[in-house]
């Protein structure tokens, strides 16, 4: 299978760093085929400036400067969005990522007014690895917006049906050696049930 690892974390470092290379390697170790993108590497540009805003709704030209990143979509057949948890959102990397890529033409058609229609059929998995300061408690208090990002916004662009998953770890401030090594084996045998 064709894997999309959309990673979003700056530093190298990190804890998130072990989480994607534990993560990638268990997909290439299934057989998968995996595209890591990771955006701080990339120096992915997530600003939608004045002219994108106002070619947004241009199909003929909405593109411009992403032609590459929507290729990589377009080829695959799941996608894995990694990121850090930070003031209860995406960061504003990843954010800009889906404020510039999942436009119209792109990730949707609005060519009949009123009536969008999904255009990411061919993605039959999502699975979003993400970490919080905070506790579970409190994401859920504010109505734990990057989960229903994965769970509940991906949903309708990609495949009917599709497998949707999602993985914490909350508290990442005060966890332990040993929370940290179980959601690393949680994450890995995740990925290399992927089929």
């Amino acid at each position: 299978m064709r894997i999309l690892y959309l990673y979003c974390h700056p530093l190298e470092e990190s804890f998130h760093a072990a989480i994607r290379d534990a993560g990638v390697a268990a997909l290439r170790a299934g057989g998968h085929e995996v595209d890591l993108c990771d955006l701080y590497a990339e120096g992915f540009q997530p600003v939608l400036t004045a002219e994108m805003r106002r070619e947004y709704h241009d199909v003929t030209l909405n593109r411009k400067g992403i032609e590459g990143y929507i290729e990589r979509l377009y080829r695959a057949e799941a996608l894995v969005v990694q990121f850090p948890t930070w003031c209860f959102g995406f960061p504003a990397m990843l954010k800009g990522f889906f404020d510039r890529i999942f436009g119209p033409g792109i990730t949707f058609d609005l060519s009949v007014p009123g009536k969008p229609r999904p255009m990411l059929r061919h993605i039959r998995h999502v699975m979003g690895i993400s970490t919080y300061g905070r506790d579970r408690w409190r994401a859920f208090l504010v109505g734990n917006p990057p989960r229903k990002m994965i769970t509940r916004y991906l949903r309708w662009f990609v495949a009917p049906g599709a497998r949707i998953r999602y993985l914490a770890l909350y508290h990442m401030n005060v966890a332990t050696d040993g929370q940290r090594k179980t959601f690393l084996a949680r994450v890995t045998t995740e990925l290399s049930a992927l089929r």
